[in-house]
């Protein structure tokens, strides 16, 4: 086969991951993405042609929850076997090739799930060679595959699945059982780069360089000689938004950072400073924090709050374009652009490019007014977290902004289980800044993702505090490990750093005698409690 240093460049031509149901299918597109090949994830209602029609360097058939022998089970048009485009089947994606070609699946119930042990029978094979003989693999199925496709090689086995892999080199096709993307798989992210490079002949061209150069000039291509302006919140999203557009059209970008009150302790004061002395950007600071919490008094409700901030947001958006364009006077310049930070994870949990059920709306996504004046641009909607980081480093912005944790569009608001008052706010921000420090003093800044403080302030709690009895709000700590978002994991930290924080907070911050730790993943829970 062909080594990577000889394989041609392919340009833009995406992988696409055909997700039947996975909960890894976004974990597929992020592995296929850090092999340096850009992909993205359709739903598997996506006819054929449609897939084809974008010209695709390769197709991921994903795992999923069911039978290929349940009613109503997901299928695929054969025609996509015809095409011409390398396929790589996983888990249920493996077993839908297999049928579909004419292989043997077996209903048998015999189940294989967690840590299994690979064979490899054939070492030199596309996907295999330079692997071990013998290989954990993460396995998750009923069904089995007893007999390849005709024309098809078996490259490997289990004790209990005599096809647990297979080939066909010529017509570039390819499968595996196991589930390849995730991290017990041991050799998982060699066998997916063997497809990618190997079967499918593309290059690892994919880097932050060439996504700033690509999302630059669309970019130019979109706004034209027209203007933009920006909602700067502080975070790295909108800052590396924020620095691409800055780059595409120059001083045509106006930044504006809305102080909607909801920030956190000193955050106006070091987006004013870090960014601008990072950039030089013209920033327009507007203090809406009265209008805000006036729109939401008397609002518990998540979905409403959210709603309701996306849409004084924009209002107060709206109210900077007609001052700017007001100032351009005589020059009769077009301020139609509003920059937004918007990730592949906002997307896929509010419904879109995925036809994912809607988790909640985000403020960038589903909570944008109908009426909206302008057209948006989002140069980072097809990204991951860690790649906008990435991107952010290559545009030359520094640790402080880069790698900043992550802080929700809608603050401190949707921290608050209940009504968002300035009281509970000053609450909030002071439990928080404590959190903060604290995990800063350990060196923890960068070990965890981010750890969202919540106040619970719809629930009292019975304490004593200074031989008293005290009647006040739990908070909750809410760290959390992850890489992208889209999955989490509770954050262990040391016991000694969180009776420190306890001790700190419920000292230090008034109304607060309780400290608890959120210990849930995600899924089932999400990061953020609204």
């Amino acid at each position: 086969m062909t080594d990577v240093a000889d394989v041609a460049d392919p340009g833009t031509r995406p992988v696409l991951v055909v997700d039947f149901g996975a909960q890894y299918a976004q974990l597929i597109a992020r592995r296929v993405r850090e092999a340096r090949v850009y992909s993205e994830v359709v739903p598997s209602t996506t006819p054929v042609a449609e897939m084809l029609a974008r010209e695709p360097g390769a197709i991921i058939l994903s795992g999923g929850p069911s039978s290929v022998y349940a009613d109503g089970a997901p299928g695929i048009d054969p025609a996509l076997f015809e095409a011409g485009v390398p396929v790589f089947g996983m888990c249920y994606g493996f077993q839908l090739m297999a049928q579909v070609l004419g292989g043997t699946v077996d209903n048998t119930g015999a189940r294989e799930y967690g840590a299994t042990r690979l064979s490899v029978s054939r070492s030199a094979s596309t996907l295999f060679e330079g692997t071990p003989a013998e290989q954990q693999v993460w396995m998750s199925h009923g069904d089995a595959c007893s007999a390849a496709p005709e024309g098809f090689t078996v490259t490997a086995s289990t004790d209990t699945v005599p096809v647990a892999a297979f080939e066909n080199d010529e017509r570039r096709l390819y499968g595996v059982q196991h589930h390849p993307e995730v991290m017990h798989s041991t050799h998982g992210q060699q066998v997916l780069e063997h497809f990618l490079y190997r079967g499918a002949g593309l290059a690892p061209t994919w880097t932050p360089g060439s996504i700033a150069e690509e999302q630059i000039e669309a970019i130019r291509a979109q706004v034209g000689a027209k203007r933009a302006i920006c909602g700067l919140s502080g975070g790295v999203d909108s800052a590396v938004a924020a620095a691409l557009v800055q780059r595409a059209i120059g001083d045509r970008l106006t930044c504006v950072y809305v102080d909607h009150g909801l920030m956190r302790e000193g955050e106006t004061e070091q987006v004013e400073k870090d960014f601008v002395a990072a950039t030089g950007v013209r920033l327009r600071v507007v203090d809406a924090a009265d209008r805000f919490l006036s729109a939401l008094a008397g609002v518990s409700d998540p979905e409403q709050k959210r709603k309701i901030i996306g849409r004084e947001f924009i209002r107060v958006f709206e109210q900077a374009q007609a001052e700017l364009v007001a100032e351009a006077g005589a020059a009769g310049e077009d301020v139609a652009f509003l920059v937004q930070g918007t990730l592949y994870p906002d997307v896929v949990e509010s419904g879109g490019g995925t036809g994912t059920a809607n988790i909640k709306s985000h403020h960038n996504v589903g909570g944008l007014p109908e009426d909206l004046e302008f057209e948006l641009v989002e140069p980072l909607r097809k990204l991951f977290k860690d790649e906008v980081r990435m991107v952010g480093e290559e545009l030359g912005l520094p640790d402080e902004i880069v790698h900043r944790q992550p802080f929700p569009g809608p603050g401190l608001g949707i921290r608050i289980i209940g009504e968002v008052t300035a009281e509970r706010l000053a609450i909030l921000r002071q439990a928080d800044a404590v959190v903060r420090e604290e995990l800063t003093a350990a060196g923890l800044d960068q070990e965890i993702w981010q750890c969202p403080v919540v106040l619970l302030a719809d629930v009292r709690s019975v304490g004593v505090q200074g031989d008293g009895r005290t009647y006040g709000h739990p908070v909750v700590l809410r760290p959390v490990s992850s890489e992208d978002a889209m999955t989490a994991d509770w954050s262990r930290l040391p016991y000694d750093l969180l009776a420190k924080i306890s001790n700190r907070i419920t000292n230090e911050v008034k109304d607060v005698n309780r400290v608890t730790l959120d210990v849930t993943s995600k899924p089932p829970g999400t990061i953020e409690w609204e």
